[in-house]
């Protein structure tokens, strides 16, 4: 899986988490990093935040899923009808607004992995 986030202790969390669980976890911080590290490696799930950096994370939707990246889901601080209508519309799989409840995200994970 690959994490996308500029947040560093998110990334340390999330990659606890599910390497407990015999995950293999990688993660990016930029969306220029994203997409390297889904060209190399490509993801089956993709966890996006949508405000980083160097741009918008929905705008790599698609060269994410060109890529070979199964399942993306966005990761937003916006819990509007708006931003979650432009996610689903970008290809994303499912919106989630932060903080993401742990364990339904443990729950959800187990679907979109497999």
């Amino acid at each position: 899986m690959l994490i996308v986030e500029d947040d560093q202790g998110v990334i340390d969390a999330m990659r606890v988490l599910f390497e407990s669980m015999d995950r293999r976890v990688a993660a990016a911080s930029t969306l220029a990093g994203a997409l390297r590290v889904a060209r190399e490696d490509p993801a089956r799930l993709v966890l996006l935040d949508v405000t980083l950096p160097d741009g918008d994370g929905l705008s790599i939707v698609g060269e994410l899923q060109a890529a070979g990246c199964e399942t993306v889901i966005a990761l937003t601080g916006h819990d509007d009808p708006e931003t979650k209508a432009r996610g689903l519309a970008a290809g994303c799989a499912d919106v989630w607004v932060k903080p993401v409840p742990i364990r339904e995200l443990l729950r959800k994970s187990q679907q979109w992995l497999g």
